[in-house]
């Protein structure tokens, strides 16, 4: 089984900067894609930034340009940063991952417990 943790959440003056981490856990497991989703109040979720295992990305239109998404595959761990931040980015931000387990030999997707990010004006 397949754990994610996420860290980094918290609150930030518009303009401002934060980062995001999420670690997975388990046994005899690979990760495909690697990534992030928020939902706002009201809003569906949608995703944010990911990262598959040959570094290719895809980020949301209203990211592009203050947002990056790097991995440490070998700490099974994807990131988050996120700058000139607006308050219409505030969002519960959830980690998510797309793999296999190894044993037995079936593919998963994973999710974090989220966590909140709120930006003020």
């Amino acid at each position: 089984q397949v754990q994610l943790v996420e860290s980094g959440g918290g609150l930030v003056q518009a303009g401002g900067s934060l980062s995001l981490s999420c670690a997975a856990s388990g046994s005899m497991f690979s990760i495909n894609v690697m990534g992030w989703y928020r939902q706002a109040p009201g809003k569906q979720r949608e995703l944010v930034a990911s990262m598959d295992n040959a570094g290719s990305t895809s980020f949301a239109d209203s990211v592009k340009g203050r947002f990056t998404v790097s991995r440490d595959n070998a700490k099974n761990t994807v990131y988050l940063q996120m700058s000139s931040l607006k308050p219409e980015d505030t969002a519960v931000y959830y980690c998510n991952a797309n793999g296999r387990s190894h044993i037995p030999w079936r593919p998963f997707d994973a999710w974090g417990q989220g966590t909140q990010v709120t930006v003020s004006s």
